[in-house]
């Protein structure tokens, strides 16, 4: 059987596995909700919730295009 990585036209990003655009979304709501949750264990006092958001949604946008 052969194991070799499928062809792709994408090139590779830092990701250390071979990925489609369902794979880094998928990706970036675990990331989602791993971030909120933290945030809401350590932060909540004293930073809102809001910024979490906005840190996961920048993160979860550099994972599905540069994934």
């Amino acid at each position: 059987m052969d194991n070799t990585k499928p062809e792709s036209k994408t090139t590779e990003g830092f990701l250390p596995f071979y990925t489609n655009a369902f794979d880094r979304v998928f990706i970036s709501v675990v990331i989602l909700i791993g971030i909120h949750l933290l945030w809401l264990r350590f932060m909540e006092p004293a930073l809102p919730i809001e910024l979490a958001t906005i840190l996961s949604l920048v993160i979860g946008f550099f994972v599905v295009r540069r994934g």
